[in-house]
């Protein structure tokens, strides 16, 4: 199943969103850091729309995870690539659906193993509700209405689409 989401519009939208949350909070000169991999895809249209000098950071936080024991391990894990100084930088994290908080916060540990930034602002596609951990995001694109059993997935990179996917139920022995 997937819902109908323009999101090359939403992106456009969360543009023009960022810029002003920026301007508001007198910060010129952002970096960009984009979650693997819906958040990367997404941090990259930012940044082109926002004309972002800096380079594009791309975090693969799979090791800070702290529900390994339950999603397990993905087989191709990449390093993370921060091709800037993050101490003292005022840092956009961005990332494709927030749900629970445990990516977000994976992320910012990660982020703080390579130093203290000034500020971090979370950008979202979507939210999808169901916070575990006292998390925000400053700029959402849209928010997400589902079904309990129903898990939202970004494709792409190109075009992105949005997949709402029903859990299998497990079967018990008997």
């Amino acid at each position: 199943m997937s819902l109908q989401f323009d999101i090359q519009t939403l992106i456009t939208q969360m543009a023009t969103t960022l810029s002003h949350t920026l301007s508001q909070a007198d910060i010129t000169e952002p970096a960009l850091i984009g979650v693997r991999t819906g958040g990367v895809w997404i941090a990259e249209k930012l940044s082109q729309l926002l004309t972002i000098p800096a380079p594009l950071g791309e975090l693969n936080i799979a090791f800070y995870r702290d529900d390994f024991s339950r999603i397990g391990i993905h087989p191709t894990v990449a390093p993370s690539m921060l091709p800037f100084d993050v101490t003292d930088r005022d840092l956009v994290l961005v990332d494709d659906i927030l749900y629970t908080g445990r990516t977000v916060r994976a992320a910012m540990n990660e982020i703080f193993d390579y130093g203290r930034p000034r500020s971090i602002h979370l950008v979202v596609l979507f939210d999808r509700g169901g916070r575990e951990l006292p998390i925000t995001a400053q700029v959402v694109g849209a928010h997400l209405n589902l079904q309990p059993g129903e898990h939202a997935k970004l494709t792409g990179p190109s075009p992105m689409h949005l997949e709402i996917c029903r859990q299998r139920p497990v079967a018990s022995a008997a």
